[in-house]
C-alpha cells in the first residue's frame, strides 16, 4: 500500500530539519533551539501517532504478496546501477516502534529543557540521533537501513562524549562506539553474501527487502542451497548467526552486553531514554527483519541455542541488577535483563511468542525511558546517584516516585500493566514451541527444552521484584537528610508532562492491550509461516 503523502518521510525528515535549523541559530538562542527540538519531534509524534491508527490491520492479514504487507509506502530509485532505491514503508513490527521513538524523543526534549551548556548544539545532535532511529525503523532497502543505522551512532557517540558524565564518557562512548561498529560490519558482510547471491540468481541486483523476500521464498532460493558440496551448509544456516548477533550486539545480547551499562550510565537522561527506550529496539528488530525474515532456514538451525544467550540475558541482567549501588547502573543491567526477553521471544519462532516480543519492544521502551527519567531527576537535584546514600525523596519528588514505582511494576510484570501483556505471550510461546525442538544430550531427550527455557527464565522476574522493591525503598522511602539535600524541589512542569506521557502509555497498552496487540500480530504473522511456527 502506497501513501498519497510521503507522510514515513516527513516523520523521519523533520527531525533533520530541526537539527539543521537550529544549528542556524546564533549560539545565544538557547530557548529558541528547544522550541525547535520540541516543534520537530512533537511533530513527527502527531504523525505517529497518525500512521499507528490508520494502520490497516485487515489489510495486513489478508496481503497475498510480500509487497502488500507493507504500508505507507514510498519509493524512489536512487542509484540504479547498484540496486538502491529510497523504499520506506511500515508493517505490523515497526509501526509501534516510530510511535515508541516519537514518545521517547519528545518526552527526552521536555526533560533536557534546563540543558544550559550548548543546549543548540545538544538538541541538533540529539534529532539527528532521532533521525537515525526513525530511519531504521521504516527503512525497507537495506542500504538505507544501514545508512540510518550508522547516522543513529554518530550523534550519539558526541552526545556521550561532550554532555556526559565525565567519570566515564570518553571510556563509554569510545566503548559504545566500537562494538556497536564492529556488529554492524559484520551484518553488512552477511547483507552483502545476500546482495551478490541474490544478484547471481536472478540477474537482478538490488537491496531492497521485498526483492530479497522475494529471492528467499524461490523454490531453489541461492539463500538455501548447499555449499561446497558439504550436507546441510547452506548460505542461510552459514550467515545466519553472523547477521543475527551482529545486530544482536546492539540489543545487548550476551555476551556481547557489556558496552550497554557503561553506556546508559555515561549519556545525558535524554540519551539514556533514546539509548535505552528505542536505540537497543533497533538491534532486536533488524535481526528479526534482516536476520530472521530473510534467512528463516537458518534461523531454525540456529534461534534454538541462541535463546541460551537470551536467557543469560534475562537471569544474570537481573542478578547483577540487583547487586548495584549506583541508581543508573541498576536501570541498566535492568535494561540488558528486559531486553532478553524481546530476542527470547523472537527465539520462539511462533506467532504468540513473536507477536510478545513486538509488545515487549514497546513496552520496553516505554518503561525505560521513564526509569531514566526519574533517575535523571534525582540526581539533578541531588548530584548523586549512590542508592544508600539517598532516602526519602518521595517527601521532596512526589511525581518522580509515583512514576518510578509504576515502572517497577511494569518492571515486575504486574497484570493490568503493559508488561504482563508483553511478557506473558513470550512465556507462552516459549512453552509451546517445546514439541517442535528435539535434541539429545548424553542420552537424555531434551524434548521440553524450551519449557526449561521458559521456567529458568521466570528466576528473572523474581530476581526484578526484589531489587526494585529495594531501590524504591532505599531512595524513596525511609528518613529524607534536610541538611544534605537543603535545595532540592519538585520537578517542573514540562518534566511532570514527559513522566504522564510515559505512564499514560504504560497503562493504556496494559488495560487494553488490543489497541497493539492485533497490529503486532500482523507483522510477525507471515515470519512465523516461514519458519513453520504459525
Amino acid at each position: 500500500m502506497y501513501a498519497p503523502i510521503p507522510v514515513l518521510s516527513i516523520i523521519t525528515l523533520t527531525p533533520v530539519a530541526g537539527a539543521l535549523l537550529i544549528l542556524l541559530l546564533p549560539k545565544s538562542a538557547k530557548q529558541e533551539a528547544r522550541l525547535i527540538a520540541a516543534a520537530a519531534t512533537g511533530f513527527s509524534l502527531l504523525l505517529g501517532l497518525f500512521v499507528f491508527f490508520n494502520y490497516d490491520v485487515a489489510y495486513a492479514s489478508a496481503a497475498t504478496t510480500v509487497e502488500q504487507s507493507f504500508q505507507f509506502q514510498e519509493k524512489i530509485v536512487w542509484v540504479a546501477p547498484l540496486g538502491i532505491n529510497y523504499h520506506l514503508g511500515v508493517d505490523g513490527i515497526s509501526t509501534p516502534m516510530v510511535l515508541l521513538t516519537g514518545l521517547a524523543s519528545f518526552a527526552g526534549v521536555l526533560i533536557s529543557w534546563g540543558i544550559d551548556d550548548r543546549p543548540r548544539e545538544f538538541m541538533a545532535f540529539f534529532l539527528l540521533l532521532v533521525a537515525g532511529v526513525y530511519g531504521v525503523f521504516v527503512a525497507l532497502d537495506l542500504f538505507v537501513l544501514f545508512f540510518f543505522y550508522e547516522l543513529a551512532i554518530f550523534p550519539m557517540y558526541l552526545l556521550i562524549a561532550t554532555w556526559g558524565w565525565k567519570e566515564l564518557r570518553e571510556y563509554a562512548a569510545m566503548k559504545l562506539t566500537l562494538y556497536i561498529l564492529i556488529g554492524s560490519v559484520v551484518a553488512l558482510v552477511g547483507v552483502l553474501v545476500l546482495y551478490f547471491a541474490a544478484g547471481n540468481a536472478t540477474g537482478v541486483y538490488s537491496f531492497d527487502m521485498v526483492h530479497m523476500l522475494e529471492v528467499g521464498a524461490m523454490p531453489n532460493s541461492p539463500f538455501n542451497v548447499e555449499l561446497f558440496g558439504i550436507s546441510g551448509l547452506t548460505l542461510a544456516r552459514l550467515w545466519f548467526p553472523f547477521i543475527f548477533i551482529g545486530f544482536g550486539i546492539l540489543a545487548g545480547l550476551f555476551p556481547f552486553h557489556n558496552w550497554s551499562p557503561d553506556g546508559h550510565v555515561a549519556a545525558p537522561t535524554a540519551v539514556s531514554m533514546i539509548h535505552a527506550g528505542v536505540l537497543m529496539k533497533l538491534g532486536a528488530y533488524s535481526a528479526l527483519r534482516v536476520g530472521v525474515q530473510l534467512l528463516p532456514e537458518g534461523a531454525q538451525v540456529h534461534l534454538p541455542w541462541i535463546v541460551l544467550l537470551t536467557l543469560i540475558n534475562v537471569v544474570y541482567g537481573a542478578f547483577i541488577a540487583m547487586r548495584q549501588r549506583d541508581f543508573k547502573y541498576v536501570i541498566g543491567f535492568s535494561s540488558v535483563s528486559h531486553m532478553g526477553l524481546v530476542s527470547m521471544g523472537i527465539a520462539t519462532m511462533s506467532v504468540v511468542g513473536m507477536t510478545g516480543a513486538g509488545l515487549q519492544m514497546f513496552s520496553h521502551g516505554a518503561m525505560t525511558a521513564l526509569f531514566f527519567a526519574c533517575v535523571g531527576m534525582v540526581y539533578d537535584r541531588a548530584h548523586t546517584r549512590d542508592i544508600p546514600s539517598l532516602g526519602g525523596f518521595s517527601r521532596k519528588l512526589p511525581w518522580v516516585s509515583f512514576a518510578f514505582i509504576l515502572g517497577g511494576l511494569v518492571s515486575m510484570g504486574m497484570p493490568g500493566l503493559s508488561g504482563f501483556v508483553s511478557e506473558f505471550p513470550i512465556f507462552m510461546g516459549l512453552w509451546n514451541a517445546s514439541p517442535t525442538i528435539q535434541l539429545t544430550v548424553g542420552g537424555w531427550s531434551l524434548a521440553n527444552y524450551y519449557s526449561v527455557i521458559a521456567v529458568v527464565a521466570v528466576i528473572g522476574i523474581v530476581v526484578t521484584a526484589a531489587y526494585v522493591l529495594r531501590v524504591v525503598q532505599q531512595v524513596f522511602y525511609g528518613r529524607f537528610n534536610e541538611e544534605r539535600y537543603q535545595e532540592v524541589h519538585d520537578v517542573t512542569a514540562l518534566d511532570k508532562l514527559a513522566l504522564v506521557m510515559l505512564m499514560v502509555a504504560l497503562i493504556i497498552l496494559g488495560v487494553w492491550p488490543n489497541i497493539m496487540a492485533p497490529i503486532v500480530e500482523s507483522g510477525v504473522r507471515p515470519i512465523a509461516q516461514l519458519l513453520g511456527g504459525a
